[in-house]
């Protein structure tokens, strides 16, 4: 039960996020759907795996890389339709307001604590999309490759 709550939850917030952010309504499935799959997979990774939370972000930035680019291509759309609103589950806000909060109490090594969560979780994330990126453009060259020597 709690996986097809996370599942509907991680969902609803991402299709919400797309529509705020007015990407096109024939896209609001599949985006909900690629941010489910992106949390899951952290939330599977932290849950049942005792991954962290670096870990569990970078897999899951980079299965939402993976299918927003699958998702792109079928719907002929620009990947960043998919993969900004499909970010939203994972974005690290409660660490960054504790951080905050924390600052403003002046309770300083607790906050520090909490910016090193938020630091590494944004660089997993980003390092998740720069390895989809680096896979994308590998499998067109040799795509294009082989497409190149099959015309000779």
């Amino acid at each position: 039960m709690t996986i097809l709550i996370n599942f509907f939850f991680s969902m609803i917030s991402t299709i919400t996020f797309g529509v705020l952010t007015n990407i096109p309504r024939r896209a609001f499935l599949t985006t909900g759907l690629t941010g489910a799959c992106g949390w899951m997979t952290f939330w599977g990774l932290e849950t049942y795996f005792n991954q962290n939370a670096g870990i569990a972000n970078f897999c899951a930035a980079t299965v939402i890389g993976l299918i927003s680019i699958f998702f792109s291509r079928r719907m002929s759309m620009p990947v960043i339709i998919f993969n900004v609103p499909s970010l939203v589950p994972l974005v690290p806000g409660g660490p960054a307001y504790m951080a905050v909060r924390q600052m403003m109490n002046q309770n300083f090594t607790a906050a520090m604590e909490n910016i090193v969560v938020v630091l590494v979780t944004a660089g997993a994330i980003a390092l998740g999309f720069m390895f989809t990126n680096l896979v994308e453009g590998i499998l067109k060259r040799t795509r294009q490759n082989l497409l190149k020597k099959t015309r000779r």
